[in-house]
């Protein structure tokens, strides 16, 4: 009998495509009991968005959510964690000192596998994670990102045509993937998983991959993907009749939509399809009682507010029509009927009451994070009116940008780039007037190499140089850890994790560690005497009068960084603030030269759109 392993993305990838990653330590502390005994091959629990939450929503440290779950699950699971390869969590690569520290210190806080995938599939910017994981005993779990080709209008074909200008061929192939799975294999991969981040991948495909990389490949190969687009249930099936080894699940009412499938629904499948899944289901049902109360808790974060039907598999019977559409799916998997498959997947799925397909993200085969990133920054521009053309200029954007894979943190900055342009249009300026400083530097080639190379004459215009041109990590400068004299001069970062996390999230990081001392130093001096400060003269707010040129903010953010001070002698074009919005770091340049007369913000203040930031002279 065939086995399937099973890795649960309940309380990391479940929870963050669900309920924004706001699952609090209380909450996780009640379900670890009961996954002691669920017996589970892996539990990804770390990585992703979660150690940036944890810090920036709910004040807490990412390192003791990992080592708490360590404690109470030990080594009945291997603990799991996702990172970007050599950018690990962030948006610029890091220097092979920084991803040691962070293999190191992960895996001595009890991380067993870490799942390790590039946003480009370049194979370059694994190498240096793989090593410190398997030097530090860890299990290097390389992810190939799968993505599709673009889809061009007649008209964009025709417009190629004339212009002389080439649209790619087909890139993401069969081929294409199995070389990147094959290199990172060659690196020292442990098993590979076809990630599917925007569940685009229908089950036909993902048997033929399943199939191709059991042939080609010695290791042991794990399927990712999740249901917003309606492939997700019954791409699992069509893998699990490939011959993949592990699957990725959701426990019942953290599963579906946006997420993963759910396990309950796999071990019905598995049964039916003689496969052996050695997972204690009593366990999973008291994890998922819980998970229904704290669900209830997390409903401001809901991404579906639609809880699914109870069900438990051990105690509840089928209807007939639908254990029906079981036995139907199971036997359109053998057959490779497709539409059979997805069509009883369907119909298991809506008496179950999960989210129905999203048919937008369907057809324009992006990640559901990506569509509603860009939903959530057209409203906070005020500009919901260009969302469809900022939809369709996605294609455009993503082949001048090189065709890189549309996951974090491409999807982002391809989305943001993307909103920017149809904003630039809808003025009547060239499409590329406003460009982030992610977008310049996934042009440039700092991320790595792009499937398809970038035009040298886009790149020239874009980030100034014609030649792909790498980022040089030996200019890597580490962040400022100054002493808090307002704590008795102890720094902000203490030890070698807090280091790390003040490197992997600096503002987030400050902020938290910043608050953690003020309160460990308040309470170690309570019972001190505190000196009475006088009330502070009430400040009268002036009227800016501008004399000279006013910098504002083109859009809502918050102040980043300043790049020039008062006093200062600028010239025309020169870049002066970095403003953070829409996720990306906006370089703000003078139209003018002169010198800096005034600041009127702070860094880290957050400004709306039309805001007076700085005067030029």
């Amino acid at each position: 009998m065939a086995k399937l392993l099973i890795r649960d993305l309940t309380l990391r990838d479940g929870q963050q495509s669900l309920f924004a990653t706001r699952l609090n330590q209380r909450q996780v502390e009640r379900v670890l009991p009961y996954y002691k005994d669920a017996r589970f091959y892996a539990m990804e629990v770390w990585g992703g968005a979660v150690p940036d939450s944890v810090m920036r929503f709910l004040g807490e440290n990412p390192w003791k959510r990992l080592e708490s779950i360590k404690a109470a699950v030990g080594d009945a699971s291997k603990l799991t964690a996702l990172s970007r390869g050599r950018n690990l969590f962030g948006y610029a690569p890091y220097s092979d000192e920084i991803i040691d520290g962070f293999c190191r210190n992960a895996i001595e806080s009890g991380l067993g596998i870490m799942r390790i995938f590039d946003a480009l599939n370049d194979v370059d910017n694994v190498k240096s994670t793989i090593k410190y994981v398997k030097q530090y005993g860890g299990i290097a779990d390389c992810a190939v990102c799968y993505t599709v080709d673009p889809r061009f209008t007649a008209g964009e074909r025709i417009k190629a045509f004339f212009t002389g200008r080439k649209l790619p061929k087909k890139v993401f192939t069969d081929a294409y993937f199995l070389d990147k799975a094959r290199q990172m294999v060659a690196q020292g991969a442990d098993m590979i998983t076809i990630k599917d981040m925007s569940g685009l991948i229908p089950p036909k495909r993902v048997s033929t991959l399943v199939k191709l990389f059991k042939k080609e490949l010695p290791v042991p190969v794990d399927f990712h993907t999740h249901c917003t687009p309606g492939y997700g249930l019954a791409s699992v099936v069509a893998a699990i009749n490939a011959g993949v080894d592990i699957v990725d699940t959701n426990i019942w009412n953290f599963a579906g939509g946006p997420a993963a499938p759910a396990i309950e629904l796999v071990y019905i499948f598995c049964k039916k399809m003689g496969v052996e899944l050695d997972i204690n289901m009593e366990a999973v049902a008291k994890i998922n009682a819980e998970l229904v109360g704290i669900r209830k808790e997390l409903e401001q974060f809901d991404a579906v507010k639609q809880f699914p039907v109870p069900f438990n598999p051990l105690t509840d019977v089928l209807p007939a029509e639908i254990e029906a559409q079981f036995d139907r799916a199971v036997e359109a998997a053998r057959k490779e009927d497709e539409a059979a498959l997805v069509d009883a997947c369907h119909k298991i799925e809506a008496h179950f009451n999960f989210p129905a397909p999203n048919e937008l993200v369907k057809n324009a085969e992006i990640p559901g994070g990506m569509y509603t990133n860009m939903v959530a920054q057209l409203k906070q521009l005020g500009s919901e009116g260009i969302l469809n053309n900022a939809m369709l200029l996605i294609p455009r954007v993503r082949l001048d940008a090189g065709l890189p894979p549309l996951v974090t943190p491409t999807s982002q900055i391809v989305g943001a780039q993307a909103v920017n342009c149809a904003m630039s249009l809808k003025k009547g300026k060239p499409m590329y007037s406003n460009t982030s400083n992610q977008f310049v530097a996934l042009v440039k080639g700092e991320y790595g190499h792009t499937p398809v190379p970038v035009d040298p004459a886009f790149r020239k215009q874009i980030a100034g140089v014609s030649e792909e041109t790498p980022y040089d990590v030996s200019k890597y400068k580490m962040q400022p850890n100054p002493a808090l004299e307002e704590c008795g001069g102890v720094k902000l970062a203490e030890n070698e994790k807090e280091v790390l996390l003040l490197e992997l999230f600096p503002a987030v990081a400050k902020d938290y560690l910043t608050k953690v001392k003020v309160e460990a130093y308040k309470a170690s001096h309570a019972g001190e005497a505190v000196v009475e400060e006088k009330a502070a003269a009430p400040v009268v707010e002036e009227k800016i009068v501008i004399t000279g040129t006013a910098i504002e903010a083109p859009m809502p953010g918050k102040v980043f960084k300043f790049l020039v001070a008062p006093g200062d002698t600028v010239s025309a074009g020169q870049d002066v603030i970095v403003l953070e919005a829409m996720k990306m770091e906006n370089n703000l340049s003078t139209p003018v030269s002169g010198k800096v007369k005034r600041i009127f913000v702070n860094e880290g203040d957050a400004v709306p759109a039309g805001s007076v930031m700085m005067e030029i002279e």
